[in-house]
């Protein structure tokens, strides 16, 4: 099980350096809109982690993914109109907050209300929208994008719905897989405070 917990963890170092790093313009056809959350690890780790741990401990296990879903669009709209600076640097630190708990929830099968769920979920999915909206160039390439994003859901809720139908078995998978979420979002983190320091 070490040697299982170690892997997940390692593999997922590398991806640190193809986080999404902000300021590049990716586009405006559906292909650049489906594609850009496929390229960054932050995005790519959040949504996976929302559908995991939606399978994994939500009694309603689509509601936190649509929250996502409608809450990333609103982001990105709103990134998209330039409304979006905030006038304080938190997009970036929410994103990697989002990965770090949203893999930490996953890793302890954390259950929560679905209110709350969606609560927590939509405030990370807003920022993550304005992090795309800022970046793809029309509402063509948001489509692609929310598919993208849709189908990012799926793949993390069937895997969560399958590790938690054999939760006896694969209790030590859904810690692994969650950690290594976590400890991306850790090293995000991290790799903010050193550039700002």
């Amino acid at each position: 099980m070490k040697r299982v917990f170690v892997t997940a963890l390692s593999a997922l170092l590398p991806v640190l350096a193809a986080s999404h790093t902000g300021g590049v313009d990716h586009g405006h056809d559906f292909i650049s809109g489906f594609v850009h959350p496929l390229t960054g690890a932050d995005h790519m780790a959040a949504m996976l982690a929302v559908g995991l741990w939606s399978g994994l401990a939500l009694r309603r296990p689509w509601a936190a993914p649509l929250a996502f879903a409608l809450m990333l669009l609103a982001g990105a709209l709103t990134g998209l109109l330039g409304l979006g600076d905030l006038g304080l640097p938190l997009v970036e630190p929410m994103i990697a907050a989002s990965v770090l708990a949203l893999g930490l929830l996953a890793a302890v099968r954390q259950a929560m209300a679905a209110g709350a769920a969606i609560a927590l979920v939509g405030c990370f999915a807003f920022f993550h929208g304005l992090a795309h909206g800022s970046e793809l160039d029309g509402s063509v390439a948001l489509l692609g994008m929310i598919l993208a994003t849709g189908l990012l859901h799926l793949a993390g809720l069937l895997l969560g719905l399958a590790l938690r139908r054999q939760a006896r078995w694969n209790l030590g998978l859904s810690r692994a897989l969650g950690a290594g979420i976590a400890l991306l979002g850790l090293g995000l983190g991290l790799g903010l405070l050193a550039r700002m320091a």
